[in-house]
């Protein structure tokens, strides 16, 4: 009766972990909820008086398929003075989130049966796309000792006739590495002469600790520019993940591709928000780099709390908002009868016993991990932190 491309596809564990903590906090209860994939601040005043000033002057039509030209201009010089990328109107697509973007990009590239490499651990929804392209995702399974990098000479041997697609993530979702510009390098190198192409999902950009520099693989040769797609967006670094603007650049024929795709089933990313998009890009950035600061003491504070908790840990996240705990000492261990086998379990027991949500790590390929996200405030963090203390105290 039902598509089998819809059918097969698993929900977000992401989404439906962090609906159910605020769900029983509905209920009165007191949960601290370390699961979300979005900011706690509120979005940049000027962004929402921008969005004001649009709704007042009636920006509120159809705007071109592929977003508003001023924004795109934006985006150009955004892409310039950042990354060192130069494109063209032409290069570049706004859509609602970068989200989509990532879902158009794969849907116009990938042929039924062709295969795309995903680094394990990724994001929740890479390999869901991937199907619902009919496509192949070949999974990379990196090691926590190489901080969950790819190992270049791993990747060559992946490929195969029929690979179309390697997902770069940095900085990444779940476990906030970041990638040098020798590390990019070496990947490069491995793009350029097996001929695939790249997706660059890069929507961490801002959100980058210990004074790291972001590099976009695209920057590095022409050769890689004309091979990946670029994909970025407002959401976390501005908090506006409910504003879903997300843009890509990349080759002008695969733009031309994915707009297409995107003139018969989203007409536009929405027309306010594009204007308020504008000024998130070409205004003041002293509240992203408030944000940026505040993240980075919540990362420090993590770090120093999960080293003292024994049989605990996790690598150094450099970016992003997230930490990838190693709970691998406690797999096996078991709470009131309750055996805990893998993170779903651990997950749910902890939800159950302490009121603390997290998302399991088999979300991300690896069932022997959890991600903690530090979008929340230091006294929710203490809580939550002394709370999944207390839990690892208690499994015999």
């Amino acid at each position: 009766m039902f598509s089998e491309r819809v059918k097969n596809i698993s929900p977000s564990l992401t989404l439906a972990i962090s609906a159910q903590a605020k769900a029983m906090r509905k209920q009165g209860l007191d949960v601290v909820s370390l699961s979300a994939g979005e900011p706690d601040f509120d979005t940049p005043e000027n962004i929402k008086e921008k969005a004001k000033q649009a709704l007042d002057k009636g920006f509120t039509k159809y705007t071109p398929s592929s977003g508003l030209v001023e924004l795109k201009e934006a985006i150009i010089r955004k892409f310039k003075e950042d990354n060192g990328l130069d494109y063209n109107l032409n290069q570049i697509l706004v859509s609602p989130g970068a989200k989509y973007v990532i879902f158009e990009v794969i849907f116009s590239l990938v042929k039924p049966g062709e295969e795309v490499i995903i680094p394990s651990p990724y994001w929740v929804s890479y390999p869901e796309m991937v199907r619902l392209a009919a496509g192949t995702p070949v999974f990379l399974e990196t090691k926590e000792e190489d901080n969950f990098k790819i190992n270049p000479q791993q990747l060559e041997k992946l490929i195969t006739p029929k690979t179309k697609l390697l997902i770069l993530n940095s900085p990444s979702n779940p476990a906030g590495i970041v990638y040098n510009r020798q590390e990019l390098e070496k990947i490069g190198k491995v793009i350029e002469e097996r001929g695939i192409f790249c997706l660059s999902d890069e929507i961490y950009e801002k959100i980058i600790f210990d004074n790291l520099t972001h590099i976009s693989i695209a920057s590095l040769s022409s050769k890689l520019k004309e091979r990946t797609i670029v994909v970025n967006g407002l959401s976390k670094a501005y908090a506006m993940t409910g504003w879903r603007i997300g843009y890509g650049g990349g080759p002008e024929e695969i733009i031309r591709l994915v707009s297409n795709l995107q003139s018969h089933t989203t007409s536009c990313p929405a027309s306010i928000s594009q204007h308020a998009g504008i000024e998130a890009l070409e205004g003041s950035q002293e509240e992203v780099r408030k944000m940026r600061a505040e993240f980075e003491k919540r990362r420090d504070y993590l770090l120093q709390r999960i080293s003292k908790i024994r049989g605990l840990s996790c690598i150094k996240p450099q970016g992003a908002f997230y930490c990838f705990l190693d709970i691998s000492n406690f797999l096996g261990r078991k709470i009131k009868d309750k055996i805990i086998k893998g993170s779903l379990e651990f997950a749910s027991v902890l939800l159950e016993e302490e009121k603390v949500a997290v998302i399991p790590g088999k979300a991300f390929g690896r069932d022997d991990f959890v991600r903690i996200s530090f979008a929340t405030s230091l006294e929710e963090l203490k809580k939550g932190l002394d709370r999944i203390e207390n839990f690892l105290n208690k499994l015999t």
